[in-house]
This record gives structure tokens, C-alpha cells and sequence, in this order.
């Protein structure tokens, strides 16, 4: 009786052995399929040819976020220094055809101001009146918006890569799930070895979307704030300038008075 259930228990062991022996070939098989390189640049090198060219757009993208950064970096802390410079000889009891020497050779900002100035006090002949100071206050705004439009130069490219790189991202996401579902559907099965590849290009993608979006928007606001400092400065420079003009004209009428005296 009892080798009767041994033999009966053996047979239903190797019977449910044999059971599981399809599914675990399955795994097998799937684990054979699956790619072997999921590092990103594994998944690159498999990606299609669209969403390679859209991990290649995005790379350039970031690529150039960080160039516009340092560039503009660079130039606002050397104009922003200068200014300074500039700004602390007008706050000085000169003259400004004083100053206009000191800043005949500069090509910044609060030069250009200076000389523009200077310029118009050359053509009204010395004449210290409220046309002149209107005069001389339209020169300085014309002058003060394009030096502020030259340090904004290149700051809308940031603009327009942290709007855009998360929309180029989610492409690039929506082709590599299309081309997985296609890959379903070719494949006529829902193994992970069919869908894993897409799914991972297609999270790449949206990866690097965000790695050229974030950064983008990040140093965009923070130029913004940096040129608007800029701005401030060459609006005090401007004060200065026409307080020096009105200091003059107050001082030759002074003149005039004391010698008619």
C-alpha cells in the first residue's frame, strides 16, 4: 500500500515538474531576448533614426544653454564692473568734459552715455537751457535702450529651448512607445523583450527633454535678474550725467550773475 502512494506521489511530482517546464523556458527565452546594454548610450546606439535625432537636438540644446551661461556671465560682470567704475567718476564735483575725457577711448555702456552727452553739449554750443536738457535726456534714453538691448542679446535662446525641449522630449517618448507597439504587434506577443527597448528610448528621450529644459529656465531667470541690475545701473548713470548737466548750467548762470554784479 505504501509503495502504491510513493509511486502515485512520484508520478505526480515529475507530472507537475513537467507542467512548469514551458513557462519556465518562457522566462528563459525572454531573458535570452532581452538586450544586454540598457546604459544610455546602449539604449542611443539602438534607438530609431527619429528618436536619435531627437537626443541629438536636445543634447545640442543643453549644450548651448551652458555656452549662452558663460558667455553672458562673463559680459555682464565685466560691463557690471565697469559701469561702477564709470558711474563713481560721475559722482565726483568734475565737469564733464572732464569725465568725457576719461571715457573717450571706452566703448561701454556709461561711455556711450558720457559722449553722447558731451556730443550734444558740442552741437547746442554751450546753450544751458530746458531744450537742452531735453535733448540731452532723449540721447541718454536712446542710448541707455540699445546698451540694454545688446547685454539681452542671446538670452531669448534660452527662452525658447526651456518653452520647447520638454515638448521635443515628450516626441521622442511618443515615438519610441509607437515603435514598441508596433513591435507588439509584429512580434504578435507582449514578451518584455519586445516592449522593454521602446519603453526605455522613449524615457530617455523625456529624460533629456528635462535635462535641456530645467537648466534653461534656471539661468534664464537668473540673467533676467542680472540684466535688469544692469539696467538699473545704467539709469543711475543717466541721472548722473543730467545732474551734472544741470550743475554746470547752474554754475555758468552763477557766473554770469556774480560778473553782471
Amino acid at each position: 500500500m505504501s509503495q502504491r502512494w510513493l509511486g502515485q506521489g512520484i508520478c505526480m511530482a515529475a507530472s507537475a515538474g513537467f507542467g512548469m517546464l514551458p513557462g519556465a523556458s518562457l522566462a528563459a527565452a525572454d531573458a535570452a531576448l532581452l538586450p544586454r546594454n540598457l546604459s544610455p548610450w546602449g539604449m542611443f546606439e539602438s534607438a530609431d533614426i527619429v528618436v536619435k535625432t531627437v537626443m541629438i537636438g536636445l543634447a545640442f540644446a543643453s549644450l548651448a544653454t551652458w555656452t549662452v551661461w558663460l558667455a553672458k556671465t562673463i559680459e555682464i560682470r565685466r560691463k557690471t564692473a565697469l559701469a561702477r567704475q564709470r558711474i563713481g567718476l560721475l559722482e565726483r564735483d568734475t565737469l564733464l568734459a572732464e569725465v568725457e575725457q576719461a571715457s573717450r577711448d571706452g566703448n561701454d555702456a556709461v561711455a556711450q552715455i558720457v559722449q553722447s552727452a558731451s556730443r550734444e553739449a558740442a552741437l547746442s554750443g554751450g546753450t544751458f537751457d530746458d531744450g537742452f536738457k531735453e535733448r540731452i535726456a532723449l540721447r541718454l534714453e536712446r542710448v541707455e535702450a540699445a546698451m540694454s538691448r545688446q547685454i539681452a542679446r542671446g538670452t531669448g535662446v534660452l527662452a525658447t529651448i526651456g518653452a520647447t525641449a520638454p515638448f521635443v522630449g515628450l516626441f521622442g517618448t511618443v515615438w519610441g512607445i509607437m515603435n514598441a507597439f508596433i513591435g507588439i504587434s509584429e512580434a504578435h506577443t507582449t514578451n518584455l523583450a519586445v516592449v522593454a527597448p521602446g519603453i526605455a528610448e522613449a524615457l530617455l528621450a523625456t529624460a533629456l527633454g528635462l535635462v535641456a529644459a530645467i537648466p534653461a529656465v534656471v539661468i534664464y531667470n537668473h540673467l533676467t535678474r542680472s540684466i535688469a541690475s544692469y539696467r538699473a545701473l545704467l539709469g543711475d548713470a543717466s541721472v548722473m550725467v543730467m545732474l551734472l548737466v544741470s550743475r554746470e548750467g547752474d554754475r555758468s548762470l552763477f557766473r554770469l550773475a556774480r560778473a553782471a554784479e
